[in-house]
């Protein structure tokens, strides 16, 4: 039990001490998911140490100028908006799209300042030449589909083709080209169901002990002579789940800050910390309950039951927007993404379900003797267990 409440300290010491993402990092408003898939197709003309990308599932665009000169973007009216200098971003605070662009909607009250007919006015963002945006060229921002797809809803088709102007050292014209495409979304009824019954089969391993019983009980033999308890695999099968659901957990976090654009390892774990802390944190707690219980200790199922839970709401249920949209938030396949957010609420909810049904099952029960270590005398105590008093293993 202190190593759970030690876990649980240095988790909330993580959250004190580390800082703020940098203004250009993760976006608050990064979508769980979207049936609608940007790509940047080309950068025309395209000079050494440019590049633009589309991340957070489209969400925003990402420039990373290491040309060594100024790459201006243009905004809506085709007014200077942003400059990425070799020193950092800066932002033209009389362009429109400064506003419009801070959320993903575009839903903003402009200020007065907001004239793009206004000589530019810069004001720093940012110390690295990284820019990040929301585009509303590059993505549809109505609820409502476009007419076409809400004709042909199960059909993956294009929505548009799109640009977006670009100036490198105040005069050379660069277009950023790309497509916005509608992807049909899946059933993600389909996907609850599979989660559920997944997670009911190894909630099942919790009545092992009471089966067992059951069925010593309609045997010819005494049903004393048949334990209650479960065996002792099925905590290691328990364990096994609980340590999957976990690691899936964490990746599944690590491929959203990917898809966010946080390519290197500081920058990772930075977006780790300002945005994935408590899928991280869980998925690290399901890792470590696996491991506790490994080691019979008295309170392994409980430690199995809460990290469970835990990690099933804060890293599966949080995430479940994979299950009904097309395009999923992670730099690999909808399908892959899909299945990790599955087999953390499958793991998370059926490891709760069966430690809690392992504990209603010894409640009340007298402890379990102790095994003798090898070369004992018969009848003395073990170093481990103060008093002679055995340890309480939780339906071990």
């Amino acid at each position: 039990m202190r190593g759970l409440l030690a876990g649980a300290a240095v988790g909330l010491a993580v959250l004190v001490l580390v800082p703020a993402a940098p203004a250009w990092a993760h976006g608050g408003d990064a979508p769980d998911g979207t049936d609608y898939r940007t790509v940047v197709t080309s950068v025309s003309p395209a000079p050494a140490g440019l590049r633009v990308r589309a991340v957070e599932a489209g969400a925003r665009l990402e420039l990373t100028n290491r040309t060594g000169t100024t790459v201006e973007v243009l905004g809506y009216e085709n007014e200077p908006y942003l400059e990425v200098r070799p020193d950092g971003v800066y932002e033209n605070v009389h362009s429109p799209a400064v506003y419009l662009n801070e959320t993903l909607t575009g839903t903003a009250t402009l200020p007065p300042a907001a004239d793009p007919t206004l000589p530019p006015s810069w004001r720093k963002a940012s110390s690295e030449p990284v820019a990040r945006w929301h585009d509303h060229r590059s993505h549809w921002m109505l609820s409502s589909p476009p007419p076409a797809v809400a004709a042909d809803p199960g059909r993956q088709q294009r929505v548009r083709d799109w640009v977006v102007p670009l100036r490198t050292g105040g005069v050379t014209a660069v277009s950023v080209s790309g497509t916005l495409d509608w992807v049909p979304p899946p059933r993600g009824g389909v996907w609850w169901a599979w989660s559920v019954v997944f997670a009911l089969v190894v909630a099942v391993l919790g009545l092992v002990g009471r089966l067992r019983r059951l069925v010593g009980s309609l045997s010819v033999r005494s049903s004393s002579l048949v334990p209650s308890v479960s065996p002792l695999w099925v905590l290691s099968v328990l364990s096994g789940a609980s340590a999957l659901g976990g690691v899936a957990a964490v990746v599944y976090a690590v491929g959203r800050e990917i898809d966010a654009g946080n390519d290197g390892v500081g920058a990772l774990v930075n977006g780790l910390f300002a945005s994935q802390i408590w899928p991280v944190l869980t998925g690290l707690a399901a890792v470590f309950a696996s491991g506790y219980a490994l080691f019979r200790r008295p309170a392994a199922d409980f430690a199995l039951a809460l990290a469970g839970v835990c990690v099933a709401i804060f890293a599966g249920v949080s995430n479940a927007g994979a299950f009904t949209n097309g395009v999923v938030p992670v730099p690999w396949s909808p399908f892959v993404g899909r299945l990790l957010v599955a087999v953390v609420i499958a793991a998370g909810l059926g490891v709760a379900g069966a430690a809690a049904l392992r504990m209603r099952a010894t409640a009340g029960r007298p402890p379990l003797p102790s095994p003798r270590r090898p070369g004992s005398p018969a009848g003395s105590q073990s170093p481990d267990e103060p008093g002679g008093m055995p340890a309480v293993e939780s339906g071990a």
